[in-house]
């Protein structure tokens, strides 16, 4: 059974859609069957994998058209990467969701009915605490936190923490708190460099090893419909990310043959 993983922070510009689409390519790329599903009404991760958000069928018919989502995957120029795109419609799907029972839990109902074809499903929420963003984290096994290495990404990370909270406690107790990522740091700056202390001072173990660096390859990507992996296997987007999906694998004790070699020798290079 494949785990379910959301990648929230209501604040955006904080590195979200560019780590949902980058893990997922990354899991791909190191033979894990990945579905990276987009749950944000600007779309951003349908189009930076290459996709028109106007052309495809979306997530919008998966939750109120009651598709079955199977049917609205698409395969990408990824190894092992499948995609559930979204919809500017999206953004009226929370208001016709409002009086539906079990309203949290429609997107869970959804992808439980896929979840034995993937090793790892990873929802990218919308930058909001909306009922979509709920849907997602009560779907979901665990959630990562991008962090934006600048001070003002941390005033929004206690509500956030707070929201995961009540969904714990209401909707999925089983929820677990994946880990904080540290992205966009610019060792240049002094700034960066107290943001991440302060945060590894105060969540300590949460935060994981790895930090995402500001890169221009990770920023043009997108344009090209593609992952970091697949645009530049040798930059140091495709390495932090690949060492990333290294890190989720060891916190889940999972291990396949050649995996840890080929990032180990990536970290050589460094």
């Amino acid at each position: 059974m494949g785990k379910i993983i959301a990648i929230a922070n209501q604040k955006g510009g904080v590195g979200k859609t560019t780590t949902a689409i980058n893990l997922a390519g990354c899991l791909g790329v190191l033979e894990y069957k990945t579905l990276l599903v987009d749950a944000d009404p600007q779309a951003n991760a349908t189009s930076g994998l290459g996709f028109d958000p106007k052309s495809t069928n979306n997530i919008y018919d998966c939750l109120i058209n009651g598709v079955d989502p199977s049917e609205l995957t698409v395969r990408t120029q990824n190894p092992n990467l499948d995609l559930i795109p979204s919809h500017i419609d999206l953004v009226g799907a929370e208001l016709e969701m409002i009086n539906l029972p079990n309203r949290e839990y429609m997107l869970k109902l959804a992808l439980e009915k896929i979840r034995d074809q993937y090793d790892f499903i990873i929802i990218d929420c919308s930058p909001s605490l909306g009922l979509i963003t709920v849907n997602a984290i009560t779907a979901a096994d665990s959630v990562i936190i991008p962090v934006q290495c600048e001070y003002f990404a941390l005033e929004g990370l206690g509500k956030l923490l707070n929201t995961i909270k009540i969904v714990q406690g209401r909707l999925n107790q089983d929820l677990e708190i994946e880990g904080i990522l540290l992205t966009m740091y610019d060792t240049r700056l002094r700034l960066a460099n107290q943001v991440v202390d302060e945060v590894k001072t105060h969540f300590q173990e949460l935060v994981f090893d790895t930090v995402i660096h500001r890169i221009t390859k990770l920023a043009e990507s997108p344009s090209f419909g593609e992952t970091i992996i697949m645009h530049d296997a040798a930059s140091k987007g495709s390495i932090n990310y690949l060492n990333f999906a290294r890190e989720i694998l060891q916190r889940n004790n999972l291990t396949k043959i050649g995996n840890d070699e080929k990032t180990i020798e990536i970290n050589d290079e460094l």
